[in-house]
C-alpha cells in the first residue's frame, strides 16, 4: 500500500507555497529567534524546576510574567486556554454547582460544566442582524440573572468573541462582585491587548477588575500554538483550589519548549510590544481606509460601538459580511452566495487562507507579524471580489450559529450527557431532546446543547449548514446526518 506524504513532509510544502495566513498562530510563520527545537528539548533535570511545583527558575518566571501584566498570579499553560479555562471553572464552583456563562462560550466552557455536574445558566449576547454576527454582553442581563439565581457561584464570559466583539467587563464585573464571587474572562483572543489599549485597542479584562482572565498567546502574538497565560486576581477566587486543578488539567510532562516559548513572547511584547502594536494600528488603519471603497462587502469595526451590547471592537479581526450580495457569474447571471463561497474564493483563487467562515460571513486573523505585502493581498482581494458583485437578497436571515427562539432545556445538561440513546436523521430530531452537541467549529458555541429540545428552526439550521459544507461538528456522527437523542 502507497503510504501518504507525511504531515511533517506536507507542512513543509504548505510553508514553501504562496498561501498567506490570515489565521492563528500569530507569528504567521515567522515569529521569534529560535534554536533548533531537538536541542533544548528537555524534562524536568536539576536547576530546570517543576511547572506543578514551581520552586525555581519557572516560579521566577511566572512572577516576573505577572508584574508584567499587573496580576497577582500568571500561569503558564501548555495545554492551551483550554486547560486554564477548565482549571478556572473547577477551581471556582464547587461540585454540582451553578455557574453562569455567555452562551456564546467556547466548548471548553461546556466541558468544564459537564466534567463538574455543574448547573448552568446562560446569558445570550446581543445580536448584529446586520452583519449577521454576535453582539456583546449587557451587564443589565448579567444583574438580572444573578438576581434570579442567587446560588450562583461564578460568572464566566467570552470577550472579545472570535469576530472581536468587547463587552463592558468592568460594569460586569461590578455587578458579579457585588454578589461576591468571580467572574472569569475567556479573553483567548485577546493576548494583545495588554500591549495595544494605548495604540486604540480594547482594554484588557485584567485592569478592568476581572478576577481570572485566560489568554492565548499563540493566537494574536508570536508564541507556539498550543501556549497561553491564566491571570488571577486575588479577593474573589481560591488560589490554591485554581492551582490544584491547573495541576490535574495540564499535562505532567510540560513542554520545556513551550515554556520557553511563552517567557521569549512576553519578554520580546514587554521590551517592545507597545511599539510593535502602534505600527501595527496604523498598518490596520491604512487597510480599514483603502476598503471603505467597498459597495457590497460589509466589514465589522467600531461603528457598532454602543449597540447590541458592543463596547468596543477589536479592528485586527477583519470581519467581512457578505450578506444581502449575489455574484455575477460569467453567464451575466445572480446567483446566491455565502461565506463558505468567500471563504473558498479567497482560498482558491487569492491563496489567501483565513481563520474561519460562518454562514455568511469570513473572519481574517490579523497580527504585528502580518507583513504589508499580505495585508496588501487581503485588500486586493476583497475589492475584485466586491467588484463582481452586486446586492440582492441570498437568504441568509439568522445571526451565525445563533437559534433565534432560544432552545427549551427540557433537562439539565449533565443528565443529559449520559442518557441513554438513539441516533436519528436530523429532521427525525424535532421534539426530541438532544444528548449531543451540535456547533460550527470553528468557533464552537452550540446551536444545541445536550438536554434542549431539537425544535425545526434548528433542524434547518443543521441541516443548511451542512448543505453549503460548514463544519458542523460536536455529533458521534462525522458526518453530521445523524444526532443522538434521549429516549
Amino acid at each position: 500500500m502507497k503510504r501518504n506524504p507525511l504531515l511533517l513532509e506536507r507542512l513543509r510544502a504548505y510553508s514553501c507555497s504562496d498561501m498567506y495566513p490570515f489565521h492563528m498562530p500569530g507569528h504567521k510563520r515567522k515569529g521569534i529567534d529560535f534554536p533548533n527545537p531537538y536541542s533544548i528539548d528537555i524534562t524536568e533535570i536539576d536547576g530546570f524546576d517543576n511547572l506543578h511545583h514551581p520552586e525555581g527558575i519557572l516560579r521566577e518566571s511566572m512572577e516576573w510574567a505577572a508584574s508584567v501584566y499587573g496580576a497577582d498570579r500568571t500561569y503558564y499553560l501548555v495545554n492551551g486556554s483550554s486547560s486554564g479555562i477548565l482549571s478556572s471553572i473547577c477551581g471556582t464552583v464547587e461540585n454540582g454547582g451553578k455557574i453562569l456563562i455567555s452562551r456564546n462560550c467556547h466548548k471548553s466552557v461546556y466541558h468544564g460544566v459537564i466534567l463538574n455536574r455543574l448547573e448552568v445558566e446562560y446569558v445570550y449576547p446581543q445580536l448584529i442582524t446586520s452583519l449577521g454576527i454576535q453582539g456583546g454582553i449587557l451587564a443589565e442581563d448579567v444583574d438580572r440573572l444573578l438576581e434570579t439565581n442567587p446560588d450562583t457561584q461564578a460568572v464566566l464570559i467570552v470577550s472579545p468573541t472570535y469576530d472581536g466583539i468587547v463587552s463592558d467587563i468592568r460594569a460586569i464585573a461590578a455587578v458579579v462582585h457585588e454578589r461576591g464571587i468571580p467572574l472569569i474572562v475567556d479573553e483567548a483572543h485577546g493576548a494583545h491587548f495588554p500591549f495595544g489599549a494605548g495604540a486604540g485597542f480594547p482594554e484588557p479584562a485584567l485592569s478592568l477588575e476581572a478576577d481570572l482572565v485566560i489568554q492565548s498567546l499563540h493566537k494574536t502574538l508570536p508564541s507556539f500554538t498550543q501556549t497561553a497565560v491564566l491571570h488571577l486576581k486575588d479577593g474573589y477566587v481560591q488560589r490554591d483550589r485554581v492551582e490544584r486543578y491547573l495541576q490535574m488539567f495540564q499535562s505532567s510532562s510540560p513542554s520545556y519548549l513551550f515554556m520557553a516559548g511563552i517567557e521569549a513572547c512576553i519578554d520580546m511584547m514587554a521590551e517592545d510590544g507597545a511599539s510593535y502594536m502602534e505600527e501595527f494600528a496604523e498598518r490596520i488603519d491604512n487597510l480599514r481606509t483603502g476598503l471603505d471603497s467597498l459597495k457590497h462587502l460589509k466589514l465589522a469595526g467600531r461603528e457598532l460601538c454602543g449597540q447590541s451590547g458592543v463596547y468596543d471592537v477589536d479592528e485586527s479581526k477583519i470581519v467581512v459580511s457578505i450578506r444581502d450580495c449575489m455574484w455575477i457569474n460569467d453567464c451575466g447571471q445572480a446567483v446566491s452566495v455565502d461565506g463558505a463561497w468567500l471563504d473558498q474564493c479567497l482560498r482558491e483563487e487569492f491563496h489567501l487562507e483565513m481563520e474561519m467562515c460562518g454562514a455568511d460571513y469570513v473572519v481574517a486573523i490579523t497580527t504585528f507579524s502580518d507583513t504589508k505585502e499580505g495585508l496588501d493581498r487581503l485588500a486586493d482581494a476583497l475589492r475584485s471580489i466586491d467588484g463582481r458583485l452586486q446586492s440582492g437578497k441570498n437568504g441568509m436571515d439568522h445571526v451565525n450559529g445563533i437559534v433565534l427562539d432560544r432552545p427549551y432545556a427540557a433537562m439539565k445538561l449533565t443528565d443529559a450527557v449520559g442518557m441513554p440513546y438513539e441516533e436519528l436523521d436530523i429532521p427525525a430530531c424535532v421534539g426530541r431532546i438532544s444528548t449531543e452537541f451540535i456547533y460550527l467549529y470553528p468557533p464552537g458555541i452550540p446551536i444545541v446543547a445536550p438536554g434542549e429540545m431539537v425544535t425545526e428552526e434548528i433542524a434547518s439550521m443543521v441541516l443548511r449548514y451542512r448543505e453549503m459544507g460548514l463544519p458542523v461538528q460536536g455529533m458521534t456522527d462525522v458526518k453530521a446526518e445523524k444526532l443522538r437523542v434521549a429516549v
